[in-house]
């Protein structure tokens, strides 16, 4: 047990010079995928009454598939900022901390990387 007060802890130590970046990066993603998520769901639903071939078809069109493709990237990425946040916040523990974040990164990376293969094999005829 220590008996220094809390502010005396984190003085000298800096700013860790990541949150206004981060800050700026969450608000970005937000903004890139409000127009982003209205299309995909609009999307979707018109694409409710479509067979495979005809889902296949649009989704093998160049402007759905760059917008698809921005929105998964954009999407993931800001879910992976989110988690972090959060996992920064709340988790209070080093190990378990930086164990948490190094799982999210590889699952957010995993993901968005069989999503953005599977849009691009689809687009490629494979």
């Amino acid at each position: 047990m220590s008996l220094r007060t809390p502010l005396a802890n984190a003085r000298g130590l800096g700013s860790a010079k990541q949150g206004t970046e981060h800050f700026w990066h969450q608000r970005l993603t937000a903004v890139i995928l409000v127009p982003l998520t209205l299309w995909f769901t609009t999307s979707l639903f018109l694409m409710s009454a479509m067979d495979y071939n005809a889902m296949i078809t649009w989704i093998s069109s160049p402007i759905n598939t760059v917008l698809l493709l921005v929105f998964i990237i954009s999407a993931y990425y800001h879910a992976m900022l989110g988690v972090r946040v959060v996992i920064e916040d709340y988790i209070h523990s080093e190990w378990q901390k930086i164990s948490c974040l190094i799982l999210v990164n590889v699952l957010v990376l995993l993901a968005g990387l069989v999503a953005i293969l599977s849009v691009l094999k689809i687009f490629l005829g494979l």
